[in-house]
């Protein structure tokens, strides 16, 4: 459900939305076994849909609002376990890409979200002197176990081979509110970036 905040729910039986795409890409590659237990709960929600303490529970997200009426809502919902059901009997594994939507760019890189989102807002150059004094103060107060796991995400995302302006959304995307110093590009940046803390 996460992955509609901000999207249009205009899935239809014959075609994914973009949302729906995303989270199959992001799922496929990350944690098949999810699909089917995403598609369960999908019938379940859409047959019974939970109270709010089933929900504040944690036991399943709640719809957000995607633009469809109530009434609307649980037929919405099967057509998205349909489209799980399908996408897991026919083995279909969407290829790896780049991410699309804002979700799929944190469920993909969720620590470099962190680290751009919090040392590199729109309130660095109040916080740091500079870019360097934002990394050192990054390396200097997250555990060693994040920074290695933020380091593997830039190389990650390195290795996408994005060209400099989808550099430059996916670093806003991932929270990043600063240009990145003179004279880098963010590509460059994001390469000089996982060396620096690597």
């Amino acid at each position: 459900m996460r992955a509609y905040l901000g999207q249009v729910a205009d899935d239809t039986a014959e075609r994914r939305s973009a949302a729906l795409d995303a989270y199959v890409r992001h799922t496929w590659h990350t944690r098949p076994w999810a699909l089917a237990v995403a598609e369960c709960q999908l019938r379940e929600y859409a047959k019974e849909p939970p109270g709010r303490l089933r929900q504040r529970l944690g036991e399943f997200y709640p719809v957000p609002d995607v633009g469809l009426g109530d009434a609307e809502i649980q037929g919405w919902l099967t057509v998205l376990a349909d489209h799980l059901r399908r996408s897991i009997e026919e083995g279909e594994a969407p290829r790896p890409s780049a991410p699309v939507t804002h979700w799929e760019w944190h469920a993909r890189f969720p620590e470099l979200g962190q680290l751009l989102g919090g040392w590199f807002s729109q309130d660095m150059p109040d916080e740091f002197d500079d870019h360097d004094d934002a990394i050192e103060d990054y390396r200097g107060t997250t555990d060693l176990s994040l920074v290695a796991k933020v380091v593997g995400e830039l190389h990650e995302l390195v290795a996408l081979g994005l060209d400099e302006s989808e550099c430059a959304l996916a670093v806003a995307e991932l929270g990043m509110e600063v240009d990145p110093p003179a004279p880098y590009s963010p590509g460059a940046w994001l390469a000089l970036l996982a060396q620096r803390l690597g």
